[in-house]
């Protein structure tokens, strides 16, 4: 069975790769690769073959550290899942350049909440990152949840002054700790937040942060290794420690006039390198 359904999927594969060099004369519908990805992470529910096609059969390489590299292992993975457990709805997806990311709420192998990265190459998927994890089971002290909230993309003649923002912030207060400059970064206490431990505004998160120190758990932001975005929408990408375990901070947030104006995010303990299925880092962007 395992046999016939990877087969299945390097032959959907192929097939788009071939039709790449068909005659350019003959009228098919543009697919987005915004639209791609969504339909690959969909068919993690449906278990379609056809999205496979997107995924270059010949060089995709893998960071998610629980997954074998390359086409096959994504096929595996999806076998590996219980018969109709899986459970995939993508919330927000976004475009970088070569870059498509997302945020999706997931019933894999559990309900969880997810960041993909995928970058492309010649309108195929090449190389894929994502940090999971388990969606807690009650709204935040706000109400809030980790996938409500704003949608809309906007400004996007802002994107680079808003990652720009997103970098600095990440750079001042969480790296070097420079909490003087906080105020250059929120409008006042006007913010909202979606993280399951910390109530809305910079006061909500002064009581987490202290409740943290209280309990000698620590929160640890070390170098930042990408950050993406579109319009309002800047994803950061970091590497830490929280509690004293090696960890990937994703967090997305929303800029409204030069402000950051709401925050969402996914921290995953980095697995260690006995469990790892594959060699490729849970980083390693391409400069």
């Amino acid at each position: 069975m395992k046999s016939t359904f990877l087969t299945a999927i390097f032959i959907s594969a192929l097939s788009l790769s071939s039709c790449n060099g068909q005659d350019d004369d003959v009228a098919t519908p543009k697919v987005s690769n915004k639209e791609k990805v969504i339909e690959v992470l969909k068919s993690i529910e449906t278990g379609a073959q056809e999205p496979a096609s997107y995924i270059n059969p010949e060089s995709y390489t893998q960071h998610n550290l629980g997954v074998a590299d390359g086409l096959a292992g994504f096929g595996e993975i999806l076998q590996a899942l219980p018969s109709n457990s899986a459970k995939v709805n993508t919330i927000r997806a976004f475009e970088d350049g070569d870059y498509i990311f997302t945020h999706t709420d997931y019933n894999f192998f559990g309900p969880k909440i997810g960041f993909d990265v995928f970058r492309f190459e010649n309108g195929l998927i090449v190389e894929h990152w994502d940090n999971l994890q388990v969606t807690p089971e009650q709204p935040n002290p706000s109400g809030h949840t980790r996938i409500d909230g704003a949608i809309e993309i906007t400004d996007l003649d802002k994107t680079e002054a808003n990652k720009t923002l997103v970098r600095n912030f990440i750079t001042d207060i969480l790296i070097n700790g420079n909490m003087d400059k906080i105020g250059n970064y929120f409008e006042g206490d006007q913010y909202i937040q979606h993280n399951p431990n910390i109530a809305d505004g910079l006061s909500g998160l002064g009581s987490a942060l202290a409740a943290m120190a209280e309990q000698g758990v620590t929160m640890e932001f070390s170098v930042i290794h990408k950050v993406l975005g579109q319009g309002n929408f800047v994803l950061s990408i970091s590497e830490g420690h929280f509690g004293g375990a090696h960890t990937s901070y994703y967090d997305l947030f929303r800029v409204e006039n030069g402000k950051i104006a709401e925050h969402w995010d996914v921290i995953e303990t980095i697995a260690p390198e006995a469990d790892r299925k594959n060699t490729n880092g849970k980083f390693n962007f391409p400069n």
